[in-house]
């Protein structure tokens, strides 16, 4: 009878879900006609529970964000007593309250440089949309109105608002709209000795330097890029790369955001990606993992000469949104660094590194179609080709990625798949709480996953 309960209670919802909910980057053809693959009922720890009582291990902390895992009941608690206080508070014309001035000041002890003024959005994409906007006002409040084009880097991802969308690399996300916002321009990625200055690379004009002396360092406000792409296919930059773009940033004075919505707070094993390498960007934006997921925040963090800038003027900075800086929000952050802090999480993402290493390796020895395995920290991936000596790739009807997630979820394993441009990657980026066990058991169903898959090429 419960079985019964659940299987009708699971109809109900997938029949509801149809008719009334719009998926994000969900095809709306299949989601109306076949409903959600899964709905999520309860998470704990690296693992979530859906309506039928099925358990699955979470392989992406969901959307790259529940750092510390499903069920946190301290995250749970400080969004109680925050919301049982004062639950709402707007910022606009000063007004303000503690949460948001601690977790300001909290911040700051975190980014590296002088890094140390923090604008507050509701998640990601207003992040990278307020960089932008503000860039742009720091160089209008220098006498420079003619900087505003933007550079970032070809399969990128900053979003989905519309500037943040026009940021974006990966055409797939353009394809909605039929005008992009103006002044975007897309560099290749990691041309390292182009941006050192080799003007001999066939490359050259294709890349951040070369773009820069076609358009003028004059026109040019800002550079934004990952320091590890997420969504772009895991691509990790080579030795020097930020470095040189730093340098370029410097000798052009312009300014350099990091885009670290994915890589920040401990993702990579430290506080942001782009330490891992010690370039300090003018601008770092974040979300995701500073609550972990569990209540949306975004922001951005400055340096201290961009914020003098503006205050340099009696005018209104005319930004905002109804919830930058929403004091449940930054009371939950708040609690969500403590924890990060308290319990060393960093120490056990550096530690699970090693893991994930040695799984990967495997994984590439065991399968002849896995190579190009990648990690840092807890964010990680895989490639498949028909051929990894030539580098083959798969016929595009094959979705050899998907074939291979599909296995997994079937096996209640929760990974992700990217394709772009005919790529055939699997990302897993699991909690950042996870041990040693369930990296293995991870890792376990991948690898039968890939044994599915391979049989079914014979």
């Amino acid at each position: 009878m419960a079985n019964e309960t659940l299987t009708n209670i699971a109809k109900e919802l997938s029949d509801l879900d149809k008719k009334h909910y719009l998926h994000p980057l969900t095809p709306p053809k299949l989601q109306y006609e076949h409903g959600p693959p899964i709905i999520v009922s309860e998470g704990k720890g690296v693992r979530v529970k859906d309506v039928n009582g099925e358990t699955y291990i979470d392989g992406m902390s969901m959307l790259w964000n529940v750092n510390l895992g499903h069920g946190q009941e301290e995250l749970g608690e400080a969004a109680k007593e925050q919301m049982t206080k004062l639950a709402f508070s707007s910022s606009f014309n000063g007004y303000s309250h503690e949460p948001a001035i601690r977790l300001a000041e909290k911040i700051t002890t975190l980014t590296p440089g002088d890094l140390n003024v923090v604008f507050f959005t509701s998640g990601g994409s207003e992040a990278n949309d307020t960089a932008f906007k503000l860039v742009r006002y720091y160089w209008k409040q220098k006498g420079q109105p003619n900087r505003k084009k933007i550079i970032s880097l070809s399969r990128s991802y900053h979003g989905v608002a519309q500037g943040a969308t026009s940021a974006t690399g990966i055409k797939e996300f353009n394809s909605i709209v039929s005008s992009k916002a103006p002044d975007f321009l897309h560099a290749e990625p990691h041309l390292l000795e182009c941006e050192r200055g080799d003007r001999d690379n066939k490359n050259y004009d294709k890349s951040v330097r070369g773009i820069v002396e076609q358009e003028g360092a004059e026109n040019i406000a800002a550079i934004i890029l990952e320091p590890i792409m997420g969504a772009g296919g895991l691509m990790i930059p080579p030795e020097g790369y930020l470095q040189a773009l730093r340098d370029l940033c410097d000798e052009k004075d312009i300014l350099m955001i990091t885009d670290e919505i994915i890589c920040g707070f401990g993702r990579t094993g430290e506080q942001f990606g782009i330490d891992n390498w010690n370039v300090v960007p003018d601008m770092l934006t974040f979300a995701k993992g500073i609550t972990s997921g569990y209540i949306p925040l975004g922001g951005v963090v400055m340096r201290e000469k961009i914020r003098d800038q503006f205050v340099e003027t009696d005018d209104v900075l005319f930004h905002g949104f109804t919830y930058s800086g929403h004091p449940t929000s930054c009371a939950v952050a708040l609690k969500n660094l403590e924890i990060l802090e308290r319990d060393n999480v960093l120490e056990n993402v550096k530690k699970m590194e090693e893991v994930f290493k040695a799984e990967l390796k495997k994984l590439e020895e065991n399968h002849p179609h896995v190579t190009k395995t990648r990690t840092i920290g807890l964010l990680g991936a895989f490639e498949l080709y028909e051929d990894r000596d030539s580098e083959k790739q798969f016929d595009p009807e094959v979705g050899a990625a998907f074939q291979v997630v599909n296995e997994c979820f079937d096996r209640k394993l929760i990974l992700r798949f990217i394709n772009w441009n005919g790529s055939n990657i699997v990302a897993i980026a699991p909690p950042l709480i996870v041990n040693e066990e369930e990296m293995k058991e991870i890792f376990s169903v991948t690898d039968e996953a890939l044994t599915v898959f391979e049989n079914s090429l014979k």
